[in-house]
């Protein structure tokens, strides 16, 4: 039934909460806000941050654009590597890439630093196609992400049915819905209690063994 996976990054490959909310406390200190506690800011991790810094700080765009440049400028050489694969996450990716499967990345982060990401890891070996924003807000939604990959692959109308978005995070199963794709919500990312089954995702695993698992057909996709 389904031939191309796309993964969100954040809280679906990585777990990067320690570098995405020391990076938002840096930048909210540059406007005088103290964050003491890290914990508080795990909202931000998955979201645009320009939409993040509006929603939770009240933040004009202008005031959030400046904040998403602070928080880049400790991103880029020291929060990106606050991060690690979460376990299970190459031998998911081998497996399915082993049976046929054709592989994405399609996060909300800017897609250089995902790039770097994977590198880093050694997961790009894994994905034929790494997408998201770049630096001047290009992609600006979860859904415009994934319509870049549908794109990219040539997948319109029922052809769209052959593509799966896997992610962690409310936007993504939504972003997905609205490309009229069917979803994997993972529990082991950064969703609240209830947030992917509230969000409509058609299926939810609680670790990578189980995606493959699902996909792979030892359990049913309807």
């Amino acid at each position: 039934m389904f031939k191309y996976i796309f993964f969100d990054l954040d809280g679906t490959l990585t777990d990067s909460a320690e570098g995405i909310t020391k990076c938002v406390q840096y930048a909210l200190e540059s406007r005088g806000i103290k964050v003491p506690d890290l914990n508080t800011l795990r909202p931000f991790i998955g979201p645009p941050l320009i939409e993040s810094f509006m929603k939770f700080y009240g933040m004009t765009e202008e005031e959030a654009r400046l904040c998403t440049a602070k928080y880049r400028e400790r991103f880029k050489d020291t929060g990106i590597y606050e991060n690690k694969v979460y376990p299970g996450v190459p031998e998911m990716l081998a497996r399915l890439k082993a049976n046929g499967f054709t592989l994405a990345v399609a996060t909300s982060k800017p897609v250089e630093f995902a790039r770097r990401v994977t590198d880093y890891f050694n997961l790009t070996q894994y994905f034929t196609y790494i997408t998201g924003p770049d630096f001047n807000g290009s992609l600006p939604t979860k859904a415009d992400v994934i319509a870049d990959a549908l794109k990219h692959f040539g997948l319109a109308g029922t052809a769209k049915a052959q593509a799966l978005m896997i992610g962690d995070r409310s936007q993504d199963i939504t972003g997905a819905k609205k490309c009229g794709l069917k979803t994997i919500g993972v529990r082991y990312g950064y969703a609240a209690p209830g947030e992917l089954e509230e969000a409509g995702a058609d299926f939810i695993c609680t670790a990578p063994q189980d995606v493959v698992k699902l996909i792979c057909g030892q359990n049913k996709l309807a």
